[in-house]
């Protein structure tokens, strides 16, 4: 059929508009009703290894949109062979399941950074964030000084894990709670998710890893570098075969 003769019928175009609306919202819709065996599971020794964010770390990924990062930087690396040999392994759907929004992006200003967490020391991204081009001549990134001089704002810090719980993200607030998340993530990492102790446990991290390198001071620079070096670290992929991860493709 000549397009001419569907574009001068409005009865035909409209059913064919329809037609291909259809279309597309299958496409959309239908894997929806699948989810529970795309998104993989990644568990070691009966554990999931995919966790929320820690208190510090959930400040970092604020302000590294605020920033706009995420205009630049893509978190999700195509499974292809030259993505693989660039970046590393393919990006899990798995590794997304608590973002809210995900930070996939289709823009390359920058490299990927979904596996960037722990590549770099901690006193490298201070100093490519402070000024880039001190580590990297030909990167066209713009500086950001005043991560390092602005203190964190945390005292919200619980309000936003209870906005992120009420999306189906599991920190938790009652005892049955943080029970669940022991059992589901280990002790060590469900005592980061509970929110009645989110400000504590985000100083305590803090102070113990000193991600800006300034002793007694907490500034939105530890948070973002905190944010940065967890990417991508949660799966152990030494921990799985090889194609373990296809099947869920």
């Amino acid at each position: 059929m000549k397009h001419e003769k569907i574009e001068t019928n409005a009865g035909l175009l409209i059913i064919f508009t329809l037609i291909v609306i259809s279309i597309g919202g299958l496409v959309e819709i239908v894997p929806l009703y699948f989810i529970d065996s795309t998104v993989e599971k990644v568990t070691v020794a009966g554990k999931d290894t995919i966790h929320p964010y820690t208190p510090l770390q959930l400040r970092g990924r604020d302000i590294y949109m605020r920033e706009g990062c995420y205009l630049c930087h893509s978190q999700m690396i195509r499974p292809f062979r030259d993505e693989a040999l660039r970046y590393g392994h393919y990006s899990l759907a798995a590794e997304s399941k608590f973002d809210h929004p995900f930070q996939w992006g289709s823009k390359r200003t920058g490299p990927d950074l979904a596996r960037v967490g722990h590549k770099y020391s901690n006193q490298w991204h201070v100093q490519h964030l402070t000024a880039p081009r001190s580590v990297v001549p030909e990167s066209i990134m713009p500086n950001f000084p005043w991560l390092i001089k602005n203190e964190l704002t945390y005292k919200d810090i619980e309000d936003r894990m209870k906005a992120l719980k009420d999306v189906g993200v599991p920190y938790s607030i009652t005892e049955k709670e943080y029970q669940a998340n022991v059992k589901r993530f280990g002790k060590k990492i469900a005592e980061q998710l509970d929110i009645n102790h989110a400000e504590q446990n985000l100083l305590a991290e803090e102070t113990k890893n000193n991600y800006d390198g300034i002793p007694g001071k907490v500034t939105e620079m530890d948070a973002l570098v905190a944010y940065l070096q967890v990417l991508g670290t949660m799966v152990d992929f030494k921990q799985f075969e090889e194609d373990h991860f296809v099947k869920f493709r």
